[in-house]
């Protein structure tokens, strides 16, 4: 077998995955070389997707992804950029009517052997070093060997990528002295020689460098090889990860090479197209042949010439649009700068490092914060890529593709937040989809706290799209052909095994959101069977806020919830029957708990008490539960404070009983971790709960009345519950609050009765009345007549 330099033999282009170097110096040797094929490192189950690589709809990065057809969840990728060497090797061999196949071991083989799931990704960097993400720590016999690492330090650099940069991606596909023969053709294969014998040298040194699997594949492409061998003579090309060019140079026994192939695990597979962004292309994100700047590899692929000046204006476009100023002084200086650097540094160009340093110097005027900005942007990069419509796929991924187009929500790599009125049809539908991919565990959208209006008409989104949901795509496909179909059969599933009542509740939420009236049947069956089983008043508690909303949901989207209305109602009835006892005998966190579940249920019995006939009378009902439970000296004091609290609220209570129920529980009697925790309650975590105090001076007037008078041996005790308490207030509510403690008690005329200044003893009607035309426009209130006015 003959390497890269032996004139006439197969030409072996030994690459850097995603090098734009490498991508560079293929395309010259192939267009010096001109083979007569083109043989890539990659799946061969994917030859008769190479065509679509040529149509001018496919726009990379993209991946090849290969999963398992009886376990979608068993995947791997294949990612290709645009400086990738392989897709270059592609596209020309495709421009040039040149026949170009894969030649590694088949994603047959490779996924049965990998003994983990979910979007392992190869191959590695230059086909040796770093394990693919997610695959099995066993794999790894002996540490593995990184080349890049070890031929930087060989040649005396701490940073594998400087050395990377100066050697191959500041160098011109010819540049170089000449080393004589065939002239240009020659030049064009130099670098792969170089290359070619620094990994024989390594490979020699370290053997497979701990990737026993090597082995494998090696043996498979060599068959690959000496196919082609007999087809094409020594007329073509390999474009192969540089650590392997040594294994494919060796002249080995056909029999030996069928030997290590002997037995090997097999998967049926089915390989397409995905779109891939630059971000997974980076190294942080796990990727085994991750790069650390693919936005900076792409732009030194895509520049003509003057890449420094280059990037240094797209630097400047981007801080401008983010309000910075950045004047053409300030790119001229920022070149400046980079090439002196270099030139300090004995680089032959400025590279990533020089860059980056002179923007933080001239353009971000040393801060770091808007230099995260140009690496997160820049850099690094959002490019998603595109595929064209005729990429194989499943028919859930076809759905989800046509909704998308219907709805007008294209995938975005970044995050983006969208704003959705469900009373506009569009929006609605837009909804409906997200919820329905939600539940198939499809996270393209998480829901996100609006910027507007809280009511059930408003929703906001946060979008992100990954590489990573085309896997989660084929895996919800074993439910349905389409997303309604897959999400209907799902839910119901999800209905039938369901444990716990909560997550039957949730499950019923989840379908009133995602609209799927075929699956609400088998949810509303399940619903009742576990409502009637499950005794737990904790559980009931958690289940119940999920139906309430429910309720809500199908008021705004037009669903018949009567049954679901019923079963809500039953259960506010058994906890108004259950909660007293279950709020005795509690710990410190048990009470918190159960204090959380009591804000719940009273904010879903509100919801119930105005939505539903069969709930008539359910709020007094809870009124006169929430009493018992601020009565009773056996309840944990957190949970009698927030009863408290919210019977002051509703209304239920006077200020005057409010201000009993508080003296009682500052009592010197009363322990003061008790008395801490009841404060807690009332005034802690609630809505206003500061500026109750702010406008109550009474209550004011009792907290600071029991707090002076805590003995300092037990004040420490304290400390912790009433900081956490007050720390949740808003600043200004703090501020106040210490402003009236510092002024202490008013006294003299008409102030006599309020314990603190700052505050009148009735309402100013003057000013009310110059407020009210105000309030009434934006309430949407008619102006009062005759004698109202």
């Amino acid at each position: 077998m003959s390497t890269s330099t032996e004139a006439g033999g197969p030409l072996l282009l030994g690459v850097r995955h995603h090098g734009p170097g490498s991508a560079r110096a293929v395309l010259a040797a192939l267009e010096s070389a001109r083979p007569a094929a083109v043989l890539v490192e990659g799946p061969p189950e994917a030859d008769a997707l190479l065509p679509l690589a040529a149509d001018p709809a496919m726009k990379p990065p993209v991946a090849l992804l290969a999963h398992a057809v009886d376990d979608p969840g068993r995947a791997a990728f294949w990612p290709l950029a645009e400086f990738s060497p392989e897709w270059v090797a592609i596209r020309w061999a495709l421009a040039h009517d040149v026949p170009v196949r894969f030649i590694d071991l088949p994603a047959a083989h490779s996924l049965a052997l990998k003994g983990t799931r979910g979007g392992e990704e190869g191959p590695e960097p230059l086909g040796g070093e770093g394990r693919p993400d997610g695959a099995a720590e066993t794999d790894a016999v002996a540490p593995v060997v990184d080349p890049i690492r070890v031929l930087a330090e060989t040649a005396g650099y701490d940073d594998p990528e400087r050395w990377w940069e100066d050697v191959v991606e500041h160098r011109s596909p010819t540049s170089g002295p000449g080393t004589g023969g065939d002239g240009p053709e020659r030049d064009a294969r130099a670098p792969f020689a170089a290359l070619a014998e620094a990994m024989t040298a390594l490979r020699e040194a370290y053997g497979d460098g701990g990737q026993p699997r090597d082995a494998v594949r090696e043996a498979y492409m060599r068959m690959q090889l000496r196919a082609a061998r007999k087809e094409f003579g020594d007329a073509f090309a390999v474009v192969c990860g540089a650590w392997h060019v040594p294994a494919l140079a060796a002249r080995t026994t056909l029999a030996a090479d069928r030997a290590l192939l002997k037995g090997l695990p097999k998967l049926k597979t089915e390989l397409t197209w995905v779109p891939w962004t630059h971000r997974r292309l980076a190294r942080h994100s796990g990727y085994g042949a991750g790069i650390d700047s693919p936005g900076w590899y792409g732009h030194l692929f895509g520049a003509a010439d003057r890449p420094v000046e280059r990037w240094m204006t797209k630097v400047a476009g981007l801080l401008r649009e983010e309000d910075r100023f950045v004047s053409t002084a300030h790119v001229i200086e920022a070149v400046r700068l980079a090439e002196t650097l270099a030139a300090m540094r004995g680089r032959p160009l400025p590279g990533l490092s020089e860059s980056t340093d002179a923007v933080r110097a001239v353009m971000c005027e040393g801060s770091d914060v808007p230099l995260a900005l140009v690496h997160d942007r820049l850099v690094v990069g959002e490019t998603l890529g595109e595929v064209p419509d005729g990429a194989p796929a499943v028919p859930l991924q076809r759905d989800l593709t046509r909704h998308q187009r219907s709805l007008r929500l294209k995938p975005e790599a970044q995050d983006w937040e969208l704003d959705l009125d469900l009373r506009k049809e569009t929006d609605a539908a837009r909804s409906r989809l997200l919820h329905r991919l939600r539940l198939l565990d499809i996270g393209w959208g998480e829901p996100a706290a609006g910027r507007g209006s809280t009511g059930t008409f408003r929703e906001s989104w946060r979008l992100r799209w990954e590489p990573e949901l085309h896997v989660r795509i084929a895996e919800a496909g074993v439910w349905g052909t389409t997303v309604l179909s897959a999400a209907t059969a799902k839910a119901e599933a999800q209905a039938r095994s369901a444990t716990a009542l909560s997550e039957v509740t949730a499950l019923a939420e989840h379908c009133l959101l995602a609209e799927l009236p075929e699956a609400l049947p088998t949810v509303m069956k399940a619903l009742a069977d576990r409502a009637a089983l499950d005794a737990d008043v904790g559980h009931l508690a958690e289940a119940l806020p999920a139906l309430a909303r429910s309720l809500r949901y199908g008021d705004v989207r037009s669903t018949d919830t009567a049954a679901l209305a019923e079963v809500a109602a039953g259960l506010a009835e058994r906890i108004c029957v259950g909660l007293p006892p279950a709020c005795t005998g509690l710990d410190a966190d048990g009470a918190d708990v159960l204090r959380r579940q009591v804000d719940g249920v009273h904010a879903a019995i509100g919801l119930l008490a105005a939505g539903a006939a069969s709930a008539e009378g359910l709020r007094e009902r809870w009124s006169e539960v929430l009493r018992k439970l601020a009565g009773r000296d056996t309840v944990a004091g957190i949970i009698r404070g927030r009863a408290a609290r919210l019977l002051l609220d509703d209304g239920r209570l006077t200020e005057d009983e409010a201000a009993r129920l508080m003296g009682l529980a500052l009592s010197p009697g009363t322990p003061p971790t008790d008395a801490a925790a009841w404060i807690e309650g009332f005034v802690g975590g609630a809505a206003g709960g500061g500026m109750l105090l702010v406008h109550d001076e009474r209550l004011l007037g009792l907290v600071d009345a029991w707090l002076t008078g805590v003995p300092a041996d037990t004040f420490t005790d304290v400390l912790p519950l009433l900081r956490r308490t007050f720390a949740a207030y808003e600043p200004g509510v703090r501020r106040t609050l210490g402003e009236l403690v510092r002024r202490g008690p008013a006294t003299g005329g008409d102030r006599a009765d309020h314990a603190y200044a700052g505050f009148g003893p009735g309402l100013h009607t003057a000013r009310a009345d110059a407020a009210e035309p105000v309030l009434r426009l934006l309430l949407g209130l008619p102006e009062p007549t005759g004698a109202a006015r």
